[in-house]
């Protein structure tokens, strides 16, 4: 048998979450995701700057964690890019409610506006196509997040993700980095 390709992974994966996002009920899907699990909530520091995503479609929500740690007096930054192929950058995002401070980016996704200031996230949550239980990602595939973790090691970083999502094995390179954690609606994987 032939391990699959990481485009046919992603192919697969993404049917899996577009089913299974189709067939939770809205009021179901409305509460996953509310807000972050207490266990968590307690490993990030009060000060921390939150990096988070503006979720497409079907990913996993971040617009209740936006919310959440907003609310308790957080920084919020989401991802921001100047051009198709410009490196990811982070941005201040001050209106989770409404989304007053965001904008249409090149990839098709809502941003912070330009002006919003630079911030480097101390707790970065990530989407994802498909995860191990060992906490190996599998991204969109564009190496964005990949590059910026590299580039700043020091960040925690903690995938969410549905659980249809979860994955045996998934081909890793180098360059891949294992997350500190990945929160599904059932579980948390990982170690924070």
């Amino acid at each position: 048998m032939i391990d699959p390709t990481k485009p046919d992974l992603r192919r697969q994966l993404r049917a899996a979450r577009r089913a299974h996002v189709a067939a939770q009920p809205d009021a179901i899907r409305a509460l996953l995701f509310h807000r972050p699990p207490a266990p968590v909530v307690g490993r990030i520091a009060p000060d921390a700057v939150i990096g988070l995503y503006h979720a497409g479609p079907f990913e996993a929500p971040a617009h209740g964690y936006a919310r959440f740690f907003h609310d308790a007096g957080h920084t919020i930054a989401l991802p921001h890019f100047t051009a198709r192929d410009a490196a990811m950058t982070f941005r201040r995002h001050d209106d989770p409610y409404s989304e007053s401070d965001l904008a249409l980016g090149p990839f098709g996704m809502m941003q912070p506006r330009v002006a919003a200031e630079a911030l480097i996230p101390d707790v970065l949550f990530v989407p994802l196509i498909g995860f191990t239980a060992a906490r190996d990602r599998l991204g969109q595939g564009g190496g964005h997040y990949d590059r910026w973790l590299a580039e700043h090691p020091e960040v925690q970083a903690i995938g969410l993700a549905w659980d249809v999502q979860l994955c045996d094995a998934l081909p890793t390179e180098p360059h891949d980095r294992t997350l500190d954690a990945v929160i599904t609606p059932t579980r948390i994987y990982g170690q924070l």
